[in-house]
């Protein structure tokens, strides 16, 4: 019986896992569950789960909660702030952590959860690309394990020889192909592209995700820091990453060997797979996602990408060439310049452009430690605000 911690239950990820996990009561258990602002969302999955935990963003929405709980008499324990994710990602009789806080936020607890040696569930790409030699470095010394839920990262994962030890030469690997849906806008002209709203960004052809993501997705910025979380999950330079745009997101990814053979791994767009994947791993389990029919696919589809229309891709394999905080810079940028879009701030086009400028303002600089990382985020943010109200 495995006891988990789901960081960031409301969202996408945090809701399929719950789906994947109901499927198994023998199997699972959770111990805490968390969420930032959607607290009528989490006191229902507080009643269909019964979390030891419930951990929120503020003390105000904490004590609405209790109250809330103390009259339906539900036992479980409201905590919020940074301080309290960190505690339920390392506690001793937690697991497993699934995290999956969209975002720089999620960064400290999935790094605590590493410190404490947990196996943790990766959805938050984010703590690879701030940090990803100080959040390996704290998987090796913590003695954690790190399963990618990304569906291409997953999908890599699973075409990969067993012990894959982040060395690609040592097993005859060639490249990694990392395939992208494309998004919404991979056909429009790029002149078109400053016209496109909020809604039209977040209207993914293949995926259901939240408004953040479905943007990076929109821009190609998503693959960008898919691209950087591979280099630090598989310890492939940028050279042996190949981005493949696929329409249909039936393969979710490759991995080309040395004699020839390309090994990829298909199935339904939906992300219960991957989670369910790496929830039993090394077994199987039923996801609750259908099997793939390949005789109503048809046909598959294949295309390198635009780095004209979509240079967030572009701006993502300067940014891990660049090295250092480069990365942390380029997460931060663009974290700030998709939420101005969302607010009806900016245009669509100005989202690379703000990112560019940051990249180009902020030199890269060395990591040696967590405060590096944070430094670099906070002076990217500062610049992006600054250039958006100017």
């Amino acid at each position: 019986m495995q006891s988990i911690t789901v960081l960031g239950s409301t969202g996408s990820i945090g809701v399929s896992t719950l789906d994947v996990i109901a499927r198994h009561p023998d199997r699972y258990r959770i111990f805490a569950l968390t969420a930032h602002r959607q607290i009528d969302k989490l006191l229902v999955q507080i009643r269909a789960h019964s979390p030891r935990i419930a951990v929120v963003g503020t003390a105000a929405d904490a004590a609405s909660l209790r109250a809330t709980l103390r009259d339906e008499g539900l036992s479980t324990e409201v905590m919020s702030g940074p301080d309290a994710l960190e505690l339920v990602s390392s506690a001793v009789d937690v697991d497993t952590v699934m995290a999956a806080i969209v975002g720089a936020a999620g960064l400290r607890p999935t790094l605590a959860a590493a410190r404490a040696g947990k196996r943790i569930l990766l959805a938050n790409k984010e703590a690879l690309v701030m940090s990803g030699q100080v959040f390996m470095s704290a998987v090796r010394e913590g003695g954690a394990s790190l399963l990618p839920i990304d569906s291409e990262h997953n999908a890599i994962f699973q075409a990969l020889p067993d012990h894959y030890a982040r060395d690609p030469e040592v097993h005859g690997v060639n490249r990694i192909l990392l395939t992208a849906s494309g998004g919404p806008f991979r056909k429009f002209e790029p002149a078109a592209l400053a016209r496109v709203t909020p809604e039209q960004a977040c209207n993914h052809p293949n995926w259901v995700m939240g408004r953040k993501i479905s943007v990076d997705s929109a821009t190609m910025m998503n693959k960008g820091l898919e691209v950087i979380e591979a280099h630090w999950l598989f310890g492939a330079p940028a050279e042996m990453i190949q981005v493949v745009v696929h329409p249909q997101s039936v393969i979710h990814s490759m991995v080309q060997y040395i004699d020839g053979s390309v090994v990829a791994q298909l199935g339904n767009p939906d992300m219960r797979t991957p989670i369910a994947h790496a929830l039993a791993f090394p077994w199987r389990i039923e996801s609750g996602v259908a099997s793939l029919d390949l005789f109503s696919i048809a046909k598959l589809e294949f295309e390198p990408p635009d780095f004209d229309r979509f240079p967030c891709l572009a701006l993502a394999y300067q940014a891990l060439r660049s090295g250092g905080t480069a990365p942390a810079v380029l997460n931060a940028a663009n974290e700030e310049a998709v939420s101005a879009f969302l607010d009806g701030q900016i245009d669509f086009l100005r989202i690379p452009r703000l990112i560019a400028a940051a990249l180009e303002q902020i030199p890269a600089s060395a990591v040696s430690s967590l405060d590096d990382v944070l430094a670099a985020d906070l002076m990217a943010r500062e610049f992006v605000t600054k250039q958006i109200s100017a």
